[in-house]
């Protein structure tokens, strides 16, 4: 400091003079002497912003300087964000730790000693060989390390012996460690190596480099083996039906096993060539039915269809077990079983017979058809008029359960008579349209509230309504606020049942509950200067609701926000200066008047300057006198 006293003066000076540049200059000038104080150069990259010194910082705010940088180096941000990348794994610090600027043009604010990079601190781990492979193999000159591609295909697509024709995923047969050598899972692909396989070459099926085009059929690499075999081919291309990978010359193949069709009694010592004529596997198929090949034996002349197994057997065509009529689609229960087989069979076609109760019962139907044709569902074989057994209401649907059981509830109660049964209506107004309290009020639907154990409601949610009943609501009668069983006569508006607590006699409108709550009516809550545009502050706090609103409404409340509605009577201007009092008067008292000034108090050159009292003017003071 003593170093300093002899030039005091002139330093007081020249802060003098900046201070008066600075108040009487324009932008450029500020700017001017921004980059007077600047510590030095920017980098070439950043060259186009060095005037404008908003672009990287905050005043008065350094930390903001971080989120400047990142919204210029946007992948930088998302790496952050992400908390991916060199940046976004590294420990949490200001940008201006690593990369300092006004270094000058040549400056370098991005320092990377590659030697000493870890390059485990970004999203690719150097492993094997990778881990001597020099920088520039991978990261191009020009372009951003993080550009650098992670794919294997990329930088070794020289190295693919297999054209892209395995794809892009090297690291499934290669590693780091050595690029020739590869280890691959065969299981892990289409076609699994067992037994004599895994000791197969694989140059033995893999003629190509392109491994996908190998086949996976047996007789893509066995073909002459069924040449010399002496199938030539008759038998079909599957070879794994009778051949297994254990040895080629076993077969394996087991007829009752291994297909549809087993051979028994007397097909078991027939030739293949009597069944099989053509190529295995190819159409037309061979046929498993028996009319395919005994035709000529059938003496019934397909009267009976063509599944002979039904009667005949392997055994001998010509001996033919007693006909079990149980395996059929109609077995003989009841007294059918005593019925002689011509009382249903007309003719020899035996399958035309009728297999339904109404063919045959038409005359015993009492109902007239009235309920279907399907007898079976009340009667039973055993006797055609007893019914008891097989009819069950709760296969209906509508089972009978609690009142409406059928100890409680007779069936002629709800089936007149018996051409209705089907058609009973089922809905429950149908039948309780008398026991209807509410007029129809509530709709038809009564199984809302309403349960068959009895017509009494037993509790009802009033959460499933449009009106939920909160705090006080809850414990109170119904009748409270339903005079009768028309539940929806009754009003949901808070001033409906609250009218004589109202004591702002409607001026505050119907809308009770945009201040009071339903716990308690003296515990209100409504803050005017966030749920309004007009905010009461000054001499508008605290003052009485009724002073601005006064008026009853039976809608939305909307209140005058001019000054000049309320304080008509305070304006001795006599409107002389229009209706916008703020514009001179303040809240804190109406007589107190905003203080403008020329310049700032206590500038160099300048002195304060006060408007005149408006509020001791009269308009009269600027009208023209009269001639008298």
């Amino acid at each position: 400091m003593p170093l300093l006293a002899p030039h005091r003066d002139r330093l007081l000076r020249l802060c003098a003079g900046l201070a008066l540049l600075l108040a009487f200059s324009g932008g450029a000038w500020a700017q001017g002497i921004e980059s007077i104080v600047a510590p030095g150069k920017l980098i070439q990259g950043h060259a186009k912003w060095e005037d404008e010194c908003s672009k990287c910082h905050v005043k008065f705010d350094r930390k903001a300087q971080d989120g400047l940088c990142m919204d210029c180096h946007k992948e930088i941000g998302a790496d952050v964000r992400g908390k991916t990348g060199y940046h976004g794994k590294k420990k949490p610090q200001a940008c201006r730790e690593c990369h300092s600027e006004h270094k000058g043009r040549s400056g370098k604010i991005v320092i990377l000693d590659e030697k000493k990079f870890d390059h485990a601190s970004a999203d690719f781990t150097l492993a094997g060989k990778h881990e001597k492979t020099e920088c520039v193999k991978c990261h191009v000159a020009g372009k951003k390390h993080r550009e650098a591609s992670r794919e294997c295909s990329v930088c070794h697509k020289k190295d693919d012996v297999h054209k892209g024709a395995l794809g892009q995923k090297c690291s499934s047969c290669h590693s780091e460690s050595n690029w020739k050598e590869a280890k691959f899972d065969h299981d892990t692909a289409r076609f699994q190596l067992t037994n004599k396989h895994i000791d197969v070459k694989c140059a033995e099926c893999h003629k190509t480099k392109d491994y996908r085009e190998t086949p996976r059929t047996c007789i893509g690499c066995h073909r002459k083996a069924d040449e010399q075999k002496g199938h030539k081919g008759q038998f079909g291309e599957k070879c794994e039906s009778c051949h297994g990978t254990k040895a080629w010359k076993s077969v394996t193949f087991d007829h009752d096993t291994d297909t549809k069709f087993s051979l028994r009694g007397k097909h078991h010592s027939t030739k293949c060539a009597d069944c099989h004529g053509g190529k295995l596997y190819q159409p037309p198929k061979l046929s498993h039915d028996c009319y395919a090949c005994h035709k000529k034996d059938d003496k019934h002349k397909e009267s009976l269809g063509k599944e002979c197994g039904n009667c005949h057997t392997e055994k001998n065509w010509k001996e033919s077990p007693k006909f079990d009529h149980e395996k059929s689609v109609f077995p003989l229960l009841g007294k059918h079983a005593k019925v002689e087989c011509k009382e249903c069979h007309k003719s020899a076609m035996f399958k035309e017979a009728a297999k339904d109760c109404f063919s045959c019962h038409k005359k015993d139907d009492k109902h007239q058809a009235n309920l279907g044709e399907k007898c079976g569902e009340c009667h039973i074989e055993k006797e055609w008029k007893a019914t008891e057994g097989r009819f069950s209401h709760d296969k209906t649907k509508f089972p009978l359960r609690n009142a409406h059981a059928k100890t409680t509830v007779k069936c002629e109660a709800c089936h007149k008579d018996l051409s209705s049964f089907r058609k009973t209506p089922q809905d429950c107004l149908n039948c309780h349209k008398k026991d209807d309290k509410h007029e129809g009020q509530q709709g038809q639907k009564c199984e809302k509230c309403h349960t068959d154990m009895n017509w009494k409601v037993p509790q009802f949610d009033h959460g499933m309504t449009r009106f939920p009943l909160l705090g006080k609501h809850g414990p109170l009668a119904c009748a409270k606020c339903h005079t009768g069983a028309r539940y929806k006569d009754a009003k949901i508006a808070c001033v409906a049942c609250h009218v004589k607590e109202d004591k702002h006699k409607k001026a505050l409108g119907p809308e009770c509950g945009q201040c009071h709550n339903a716990r308690s009516w003296k515990d209100w809550n409504y803050d005017h200067d966030v749920r309004t545009k007009f905010v009461l502050d000054g001499k508008h706090k605290g003052k009485s609701c009724a002073l601005c609103h006064s008026t009853p409404t039976e809608s939305k409340v909307v209140a005058p926000t001019n000054c000049f509605n309320c304080h008509a009577k305070d304006d001795i201007h006599e409107g002389g200066f229009g209706r916008q009092c703020q514009q001179c008067h303040v809240t804190s008292s109406f007589k107190l008047l905003k203080r403008k000034t020329g310049r700032p108090e206590g500038s160099v050159g300048s002195k304060s300057m006060v408007l005149p009292d408006y509020a001791s003017l009269r308009l009269s003071q600027f009208l023209p006198r009269s001639p008298s």
